[in-house]
């Protein structure tokens, strides 16, 4: 099965994220031995070397029968990272409508770069939101939280979902505020927010560099159609998925004003992020997911 054929028929078929995103994440690490960026280190081992002076309550004695050397047992609050994957769930990411693809994409992105911080022993914390703050959870790296976070994501894949808005700004800004100790926070989002009052998101990414957190904005989008506007030459009839506003139209007659409005929109975007020194990355649905584990594992490595 290939990461560019994954669909939400497939993660119906096979039923369980969890298996699905440790299938991509072994792949994707396969592939990355094999690839120019072989150098980074996607195994992190549960111990580390004891230190003289260290309490010697945590050292693990089988360790020490089979390799002569003493080790100390890591624990939760000793991880290396502590990472926010925060997950906007409003209408317009179950665009296109016939497979749900980006919100599809962004809970396989998400559910992987889950598996993928476990496998490390990094601590993981899931928040969903569209005009606010729907789930958050703690921030943990045990099994059963991991299977938590999945079965989470899963749910966002349901059908007969409300039209829901976004409201990133606001919520950008509560977390801000909530998350106390220095983290990465993970944005999958379309951005698709008031654009006329686009100072108020780029105020709400400040707030989070302020705070000193590390962020990774993952812009997700269908490119052919939402940013090329690459459509038929037929009358359509669109839809705003958030308000259920529709309007009649053939695609040609606003192509033009459209590409340039959307166009100058995500360029602004992209100067803040860079001025904040914010990574963003342009996530389009029909890439795949390596440009999503690639772009975390470059973060994660500058971050150690």
């Amino acid at each position: 099965m290939s990461v560019r054929q994954l669909d939400l028929a497939k993660v119906r078929e096979f039923g369980n994220l969890e298996f699905l995103a440790k299938q991509l994440v072994e792949g994707f690490i396969t592939g990355l031995h094999k690839s120019p960026f072989h150098g980074f280190s996607v195994e992190f081992a549960e111990h580390q070397l004891y230190n003289t002076g260290e309490s010697t309550r945590n050292i693990d004695w089988k360790v020490f029968a089979k390799t002569d050397r003493l080790y100390v047992k890591r624990y939760e609050e000793e991880t290396n990272l502590r990472c926010h994957i925060l997950l906007d769930t409003s209408s317009s990411m179950y665009y296109p409508e016939d497979n749900y693809g980006k919100m599809t994409f962004s809970v396989m992105a998400a559910a992987s770069l889950t598996y993928l911080l476990q496998r490390q022993k990094d601590a993981v914390s899931l928040c969903t939101f569209s005009e606010q703050i729907e789930v958050q959870t703690a921030v943990k790296s045990t099994p059963s939280h991991v299977h938590k976070i999945m079965l989470e994501l899963e749910q966002q894949l349901q059908a007969n979902r409300p039209l829901l808005k976004t409201s990133v700004a606001d919520v950008l800004h509560q977390i801000a505020e909530k998350i106390h100790k220095r983290s990465l926070v993970v944005i999958f989002s379309d951005m698709f927010d008031n654009i006329e009052e686009a100072d108020k998101i780029f105020s709400a990414l400040q707030h989070l560099r302020h705070n000193l957190h590390e962020v990774l904005l993952f812009h997700v989008t269908d490119r052919k159609t939402e940013e090329n506007f690459a459509f038929e030459n037929r009358p359509y009839e669109f839809v705003d998925l958030e308000t259920g506003e529709k309007i009649k139209v053939q695609p040609e007659q606003v192509r033009e004003s459209y590409q340039q409005f959307v166009g100058d929109f995500y360029q602004k975007l992209k100067l803040k992020c860079g001025q904040y020194k914010i990574d963003f990355i342009e996530a389009d649905i029909a890439k795949g997911f390596d440009p999503v584990l690639l772009a975390y594992l470059v973060k994660h490595s500058k971050m150690r």
